[in-house]
């Protein structure tokens, strides 16, 4: 989902695809699609556990404060990522302060919130993403094109894919949309949905507690031997392993 992400306490690692991104207290994350990636927390302590908290926004909503607050609306620009990071200000922090003391006047939430809320988001808009946010909210945009077929993507993940069906759904030609698609998520779409898979697998067997041959089944995979090893390339262990450690990870 459309979103940005803060920390108070201590750093992320995420990697999507074969890229990395680390953020910390200075810089915040903001992501305008849902992107498959592997997160992890690299610092973090007793004395100083990790806090952070992620907002998310309507584009809907997006659209119309830029057109109540007069912001351009940005010029077509190429293709990019689904997911940056940008510099923290002290205006920022001061409205996310505001948002999250709300919690201890609960009265006030119902007015106050969504004020703070409007004022992350223009904080957002004219930082050094706000472009960046202008162009997604932009209607027809190649980045609202992307939503839609990632929104298709998430929904039927476990179905036999068809490039050119899905890149018709979106009014894009094949070609076109293989571009943009890489361009945004760094993935193309079939690596997209191999991700979507593992990752969905990777849930079942660690909270739902099936096996590795039903998990794969689940999402869609006809073989068993290779959802292992496509597994093992991505989480860099076997299916049994990779859960076992992170049960034992948990204290489970």
């Amino acid at each position: 989902e459309p979103s940005v992400c803060l920390i108070a306490h201590g750093a992320k690692h995420i990697r999507l695809g074969d890229e990395e991104i680390f953020y910390d207290s200075r810089n915040y994350l903001i992501t305008s699609l849902y992107l498959p990636t592997t997160v992890r927390i690299t610092e973090a302590s007793e004395e100083q556990p990790y806090l952070g908290l992620r907002l998310t926004f309507d584009l809907k909503e997006l659209s119309q404060l830029m057109l109540d607050t007069s912001l351009p609306t940005v010029r077509k620009l190429p293709a990019s990522r689904g997911i940056a990071t940008g510099q923290v200000t002290d205006e920022l922090v001061d409205a996310f302060s505001r948002l999250v003391r709300l919690l201890e006047t609960e009265d006030d939430i119902a007015i106050l919130a969504p004020i703070y809320q409007r004022e992350i988001v223009y904080r957002l808009l004219v930082g050094d993403q706000g472009a960046h946010l202008r162009h997604i909210a932009a209607a027809g945009s190649q980045a609202h094109q992307m939503s839609q077929a990632i929104d298709w993507l998430r929904n039927n993940f476990s179905k036999q894919l068809r490039i050119e069906e899905l890149a018709a759904r979106i009014g894009m030609s094949t070609s076109t949309f293989h571009h943009h698609f890489r361009a945004m998520t760094a993935l193309s779409p079939l690596q997209y949905q191999k991700q979507l898979r593992l990752h969905t697998a990777r849930q079942l067997m660690l909270l739902e507690q099936l096996d590795a041959a039903t998990a794969s089944f689940k999402v869609g995979y006809e073989s068993p031997s290779q959802f292992s090893r496509e597994y093992s390339r991505l989480f860099g262990a076997p299916p049994l392993s990779d859960i076992r450690a992170l049960r034992l990870a948990a204290g489970g």
